[in-house]
C-alpha cells in the first residue's frame, strides 16, 4: 500500500484559474488515491490554508470534491493560519513542526519518515 501526503500550498485570493487548477488537483489526486484505497492524507499549509473556507462553500466548484474527500484531510498549518490570518473552519491544526517564532507548521521530514511520499500543489 502506498501512502501519500498532498499538500496545498496555492493562494485561493489569487482569484486565478491557475490558483484554482491547482487545489482542483490536489483534491481529485486524493480522490483518485482514496478510491484505490491507499493512505492519502491533505495538508493545507502557506496561503493554501485559506482553501478550506473557500471550498466549504456550497456554491464554489470544488466543493462537491472537497466534500467527497473531507474525510482525508489531516488538517491545516497551526503556524501559516497565523501568519496568512486563515480560519481554521473545524480542521485539526498540524504543528508537529516546532519552527521557532511560529505555533508550529506541518513536518515534511516526519511525513517522509513515515513512508509518505508527497505531492506539492
Amino acid at each position: 500500500m502506498s501512502k501519500t501526503a498532498i499538500v496545498v500550498l496555492s493562494e485561493p485570493k489569487a482569484g486565478s484559474e491557475e490558483a484554482l487548477g491547482r487545489v482542483f488537483n490536489a483534491l481529485a489526486a486524493a480522490y483518485d488515491f482514496k478510491e484505490a484505497n491507499e493512505d492519502v492524507k491533505i495538508i493545507f499549509q502557506g496561503a493554501g490554508t485559506r482553501w478550506p473556507e473557500v471550498l466549504q462553500q456550497e456554491s464554489h466548484p470544488g466543493n462537491a470534491l472537497y466534500k467527497a474527500v473531507e474525510d482525508k484531510i489531516e488538517g491545516i498549518s497551526c503556524g501559516c493560519a497565523d501568519v496568512f490570518g486563515a480560519n481554521p473552519s473545524g480542521l485539526d491544526l498540524v504543528k508537529d513542526n516546532k519552527i521557532p517564532g511560529t505555533t508550529g507548521l506541518s513536518s515534511f521530514f516526519k511525513l517522509q519518515k513515515e513512508g509518505y511520499s508527497i505531492i506539492t500543489f
